[in-house]
């Protein structure tokens, strides 16, 4: 009945993280001891000064529609939270406020995109940054990069992808799957060339922000001087406060995006969660300091893949300044017949992990890059010792 439906859902693809994890519980079912290392989800629970606010909102009997864009007090806390972590001063005309991180950059799409404009996505990206970007007749244009440029990519390669079609660049940094930070210089190198361009847009997706492990931390591209009023920076609290489930993410952006994004969001899905703004006000006023043994066990776990991973022939790997990914390169195993098993490409690889090792990963084919797959570290020390000891021997 697939012909029933329309060319945009048929034409969608499905999230590849979100179809491993669907994968991964089916195969627990059947008894399989599975190692889920596909999902982006911290295994630590929501911090208990969050937990409380939203116990303390039940009671206080929060249960009404909220505001489309969000409550003003929260409004207020995401404010702050700009100046103090990332020097940029925002109204609360320029805040949205979304069920979850995703929406916003769905709002975003909808709003700045016609069909044929072109979006530069620096490859390897987040997996659903390319539908959303056709879902809205947009046009991905994939800009390859590579272990040697530590997953980034650099200003003459952006200067080379920009067309008159051109209306935006979209990134992470710290980068979802490879982990890669890009630099206060290496951003503003970018913006030289985006700065030559006067109507091309930014969305820096900047949720792995507090999970990072540079020296100098982390800087936002809206900081560089002239940036400001061509950038939506994105943003939410799923990974470093681990209130995945809780759904909220947030934009700060040029006023008239913001309206934009106001309006689209009031016919889709009004305003987010209730409960969960109030507690995430709680989660954005309190210090960074507050989570930083999460992100403290991250490098831990981080610096105990890589050592794993170099006993492992054939994996190529980065050192990830941020998030909690790795993003190795497994083209030496294109061509060769593992127990039986032809390995053509990245999903085949990360297929007969699953099948083989029964350990969870994601095709790097889902992030536009064919030579890699992802591996979460967003597990517990236990699980990745073992879980890279049956990939080692799964290949041997």
């Amino acid at each position: 009945m697939n012909h029933l439906l329309s060319d945009r859902i048929n034409n969608m693809s499905t999230s590849a993280t979100l179809a491993m994890a669907a994968k991964t519980r089916e195969l627990k079912t059947q008894g399989k001891d599975i190692i889920g290392l596909s999902l982006g989800e911290p295994d630590f629970n929501t911090p208990d000064f969050i937990k409380e606010a939203a116990i303390q909102a039940i009671n206080d009997n929060y249960n009404s529609y909220s505001p489309v864009d969000g409550y003003a007090d929260l409004k207020d806390a995401i404010i702050t939270k700009f100046k103090r972590d990332n020097h940029l001063t925002y109204t609360p005309n320029q805040i949205v406020v979304s069920t979850g991180a995703k929406q916003s950059l769905a709002n975003v799409a909808g709003v700045m995109l016609n069909e044929g404009d072109e979006v530069i996505l620096p490859c390897p990206y987040w997996v659903s940054y390319s539908d959303i970007v056709k879902l809205y007749d947009g046009v991905p244009v994939e800009v390859p990069t590579g272990i040697e440029t530590n997953f980034k990519m650099t200003p003459q390669q952006l200067e080379a992808a920009i067309t008159p079609k051109t209306k935006m660049i979209w990134f992470s940094s710290p980068c979802n799957p490879s982990g890669s930070v890009y630099s206060k210089e290496e951003l503003e190198g970018l913006a030289e060339v985006i700065k030559k361009h006067p109507n091309i847009f930014v969305v820096s997706d900047e949720i792995y922000e507090l999970i990072n492990y540079t020296k100098n931390g982390h800087y936002s591209i809206a900081q560089v001087d002239g940036m400001y009023d061509r950038t939506v920076t994105v943003n939410g609290v799923s990974k470093a406060f681990a209130m995945t489930g809780w759904r909220i993410g947030y934009i700060g952006a040029p006023e008239w995006i913001a309206r934009a994004c106001n309006k689209m969001q009031g016919q889709i899905t009004s305003g987010a969660n209730c409960i969960a703004q109030r507690a995430v006000i709680n989660a954005l006023n309190a210090s960074p300091s507050k989570v930083q043994y999460m992100i403290d066990e991250f490098k831990v776990r981080r610096d105990l893949v890589l050592d794993l991973l170099n006993e492992v022939p054939g994996f190529k790997t980065n050192v990830p300044d941020g998030a909690f990914y790795v993003f190795p390169d497994v083209t030496y195993y294109f061509g060769k017949t593992l127990r039986g098993k032809t390995i053509n490409n990245a999903t085949d690889f990360s297929l007969y992990l699953l099948e083989e090792a029964l350990v969870a990963t994601v095709t790097g084919d889902a992030f536009g890059d064919s030579n890699c797959i992802r591996i979460s570290y967003a597990a517990s020390q236990e699980e990745i010792k073992e879980a890279i000891k049956r990939i080692k021997d799964a290949v041997s």
